[in-house]
């Protein structure tokens, strides 16, 4: 097998500002710590973590450090390991409002990562965080070498993205009719 440091680039430019847990064994273990708990993960096997963590950088930011800036292109997604993260999107008057607030096990930026348009929200820590980033290249190449985690990844992805879409169109929903 190939070293995480290999198959995870140094040069991905928009997280240079963040510490960088360069230890595969380290990286590997953090991802574990979310096994049950995480979404992404409900059907992985510690050997999938395994696996997966050899095709992700795994980072820590500090308090009020923005991790994704709305509107900015990005190629990578990520998963929340610790901390909190304040997902926020501007408004009609450009000023930032509060969507929601999101924990470990969560995913952002996986939009972006799969179709590469700009950023749809600014996602901001609210404590230290740790997250894993996985971006499009290595997810492709996981598709290539280890196709049966790149199709359960890949059905995790897209049931998410599902399961979000279906919450949206519900409030848009009850937004309608009056009832907020």
């Amino acid at each position: 097998m190939v070293e995480n440091a290999v198959k995870f680039p140094d040069d991905t430019d928009t997280l240079e500002r963040f510490v960088r847990v360069t230890d595969s064994v380290e990286v590997a273990e953090e991802l574990s710590t979310l096994l049950g708990r995480a979404p992404l993960f409900s059907e992985f096997t510690h050997d999938d973590i395994k696996a997966l963590a050899e095709y992700m950088g795994v980072y820590r930011a500090q308090p009020n450090e923005t991790i994704i800036r709305e509107g900015e292109i990005g190629d990578h997604m990520l998963l929340i390991v610790r901390g909190e993260v304040d997902i926020l999107k501007r408004g009609m008057q450009r000023e930032q409002q509060h969507m929601t607030s999101v924990g470990a096990g969560t995913t952002i930026g996986e939009m972006s990562m799969i179709d590469g348009e700009p950023r749809f929200a600014t996602c901001r820590t609210t404590q230290a965080t740790t997250f894993g980033v996985l971006t499009r290249d290595n997810m492709a190449k996981i598709i290539l070498e280890q196709p049966q985690l790149g199709a359960k990844i890949l059905v995790k992805l897209v049931t998410m993205l599902s399961a979000r879409l279906r919450q949206t169109s519900a409030k848009l929903m009850r937004f309608m009719d009056g009832v907020h």
